[in-house]
């Protein structure tokens, strides 16, 4: 992943966090747009602990207050019916369905949730949803009607985010506003919920960053910090917005987005897989089209056992891209330079791998041949070892 790439993710992460209209949906669908490979559910995860740090600086007088009560009730049963004492128990409590739920389906969370067909129908279903709900509820409740019930309902609708499309913020403001919840108080708790569900999710999967996720380190940073900016903005302006207005300009927009989404895919212009459509998805069995022509000599010579076929990466397994000369993942469609052990896109003008440091085209058969010239260079002026 580029550095530019990470700040655009960056910013749509920042922007869309908080708002009821689905990060993780928007950075797969941006990322598609662009004709990018998938950021990965693990530069999600991760990218999301640079929101949840504006949440604490923007909310830190508020959940000061709630851990402080908290650790003091323990002791101290004059505290136990504070607000702020029980708040911290309902969030605690609010958090296990998404935990437990994101553990179990995070096969499915990394490959089957991130098909751009099913983001599309969770952004119109849900906006659906939200707006009706925002229409039609009696929204009378405050904070201070909080009890464990309605606490651990809050947490199974935050457990839909799981699904990109959904919104963690949309899905859990409107469980609340169909408790009777108002939509302010409902977004206040919304955020203080996803505090621990989030720094866990984003901890957990920052040990997947680099290796074989397309998001190198570099680029996670980079992302996160620009995300954290810009969602601390995002928050300030939420608040003040839902204290006047409703929710139906984010279902419009929802709904708008995932018919979009969903017409791209349908004419084949983005791959519900991948990227943009710009690939020959044939190319997966090159492979197999590729058969050794006979040879017109009567009487060949005996050859060894063949290898393993040179059209297949003999370390991921995967077809060898004959135009590039690079590994093609045939589920995703992403490159991987074998030399290199880098994710790399394709340049839709030139057809050559991208640097994903420099952001420029090469071309690896040249590339990889200068350098193996040059270390039998260095080789053969070595001097010979004594004996």
């Amino acid at each position: 992943m580029s550095i530019l790439e990470a700040i655009i993710l960056g910013l749509v992460q920042g922007l869309t966090e908080f708002l009821p209209i689905s990060s993780s949906g928007h950075l797969r669908v941006a990322s598609a747009l662009f004709g990018w490979p998938d950021p990965g559910a693990a530069f999600t995860a991760v990218s999301q602990l640079g929101t949840e740090l504006a949440v604490v600086i923007y909310f830190r007088k508020r959940i000061w207050t709630i851990i402080s009560t908290w650790f003091r009730a323990l002791v101290n049963k004059d505290l136990r019916r504070d607000i702020n004492a029980r708040m911290g128990w309902y969030v605690i409590l609010g958090t296990i369905p998404i935990a437990v739920l994101g553990l179990l389906l995070e096969d499915q969370i990394d490959s089957v949730f991130r098909d751009l067909r099913l983001i599309a129908l969770t952004l119109i279903i849900f906006g659906v949803i939200l707006g009706m709900t925002d229409r039609y509820t009696r929204k009378h409740r405050e904070l201070t009607d909080l009890n464990v019930q309605r606490g651990i309902t809050f947490g199974f609708f935050q457990a839909l985010a799981l699904i990109p499309g959904v919104s963690r913020s949309g899905g859990t403001i409107t469980g609340g506003m169909l408790l009777g919840f108002k939509r302010k108080d409902a977004a206040e708790y919304s955020f203080l919920l996803a505090i621990p569900a989030v720094f866990a999710s984003g901890l957990y999967k920052l040990t997947d960053i680099g290796g074989g996720e397309y998001a190198g380190v570099l680029a996670t940073i980079i992302g996160t910090v620009v995300a954290g900016v810009v969602g601390f903005a995002v928050i300030a302006w939420l608040m003040r917005f839902i204290s006047t207005h409703s929710f139906m300009p984010f279902v419009y927009y929802r709904v708008g987005l995932g018919i979009l989404v969903l017409t791209l895919v349908s004419f084949g212009v983005l791959e519900p897989h991948g990227g943009a459509a710009s690939e020959n998805p044939k190319k997966e069995v090159v492979a197999e089209e590729q058969a050794p022509e006979p040879s017109a000599d009567p009487t060949p010579e005996p050859s060894p056992s063949p290898s393993p076929s040179a059209s297949v990466d003999p370390e991921t397994g995967w077809p060898v891209d004959p135009e590039t000369g690079l590994a093609r993942d045939p589920e995703t469609g992403q490159h991987k330079d074998p030399v290199t052990g880098e994710l790399v896109q394709i340049d839709p003008n030139s057809g050559l791998p991208i640097d994903p440091y420099t952001g420029q085209p090469y071309d690896p058969k040249v590339v990889h041949g200068q350098q193996e010239g040059r270390q039998g260079t260095a080789q053969e002026g070595q001097p010979a070892p004594a004996g």
